[in-house]
């Protein structure tokens, strides 16, 4: 079954203050979107990345063996300007982060082989670990919430090509379009789980960027 791997990389990381889009800052000499193309090309026969309109030809340039689209305003924009890029032999289709670019292959190999052996949707998760506290407006606790349910979700997810573009189609909205497997899951299919990894962590503040700076001195150390 054919994989192609769609980066949304079109944001503008707001949270993380930098001078130029999320996908695009430094971390140990190369953009996190070149980290993230490197973790992700074992699994994948086709990566798209959807890049900012403004930075389309520069991204060409940078990652001249991927397809190039631009983004749009929002995620789901993007995702759907490279699914329609996607060519018919396509039968698996990978969403990933930019910002999640130091994802094991492992995790990635076990999203493709779950959709393989036959599910609509896959997702990496990993247990919460803190406790979680329901809070009002103002801030005053309402209650302790139960954690042994609730998983963090990663990328990449994985689904169908057919499934995940019914679900764009459709445009879901509100909570549950946060992620594209929200999208699946408004359609009233199943997303099942696979195992997530710590080092899948998603770069969004400026402490996120100094720990992947961190993880690649580490690496480059041989620690």
């Amino acid at each position: 079954m054919t994989v192609a791997v769609v980066i949304p990389a079109a944001g503008r990381g707001e949270r993380l203050g930098a001078d130029r889009p999320k996908a695009f800052v430094d971390v140990a000499g190369r953009s996190l979107l070149e980290h993230a193309v490197d973790g992700i090309r074992p699994v994948a026969d086709l990566i798209v990345v959807a890049a900012p309109t403004t930075l389309v030809e520069q991204v060409r340039s940078l990652l001249s063996d991927v397809e190039v689209v631009a983004g749009g305003d929002v995620r789901q924009d993007s995702v759907r300007a490279a699914l329609a890029l996607l060519p018919a032999d396509v039968d698996i289709v990978l969403v990933h982060d930019a910002a999640r670019a130091w994802v094991p292959v492992e995790v990635s190999w076990r999203v493709v082989q779950a959709v393989r052996d036959g599910a609509d949707a896959v997702i990496p998760v990993v247990a919460v670990t803190d406790t979680v506290k329901e809070v009002e407006s103002d801030g005053a606790v309402v209650r302790t919430v139960d954690r042994t349910s609730l998983r963090c979700v990663q990328t990449p997810q994985g689904f169908r090509r057919d499934v995940l573009v019914r679900a764009h189609a459709a445009g879901a909205t509100g909570p549950s379009a946060t992620d594209d497997a929200g999208l699946v899951e408004a359609l009233g299919l199943t997303v099942v789980t696979v195992e997530g990894s710590a080092e899948a962590f998603k770069v969004t503040t400026p402490f996120d960027l100094e720990v992947a700076r961190a993880l690649m001195t580490s690496r480059s150390a041989g620690v």
